[in-house]
């Protein structure tokens, strides 16, 4: 359960991420370049939360109390 809260949580902030770099004024090869490092990040998000890729690439969040 806890892995996919961090899922979401991982998901939306690069959603947010993603959004906020869409709106700026980038030349179009530099966008091209920002868009194809992000969508290789959404990648090893995802391998990472599957369980394809080790996750020591991407730090755990806890949600919750803390113990």
């Amino acid at each position: 359960m806890n892995s996919i809260i961090s899922l979401i949580v991982y998901l939306v902030v690069f959603g947010l991420i993603w959004w906020l770099i869409n709106m700026l004024p980038l030349p179009a090869p530099v966008a091209q370049i920002v868009r194809v490092l992000f969508i290789i990040l959404l990648i090893l998000i995802i391998l990472s939360a599957v369980g394809i890729l080790p996750g020591g690439y991407l730090p755990r969040i806890h949600i919750g109390s803390l113990q």
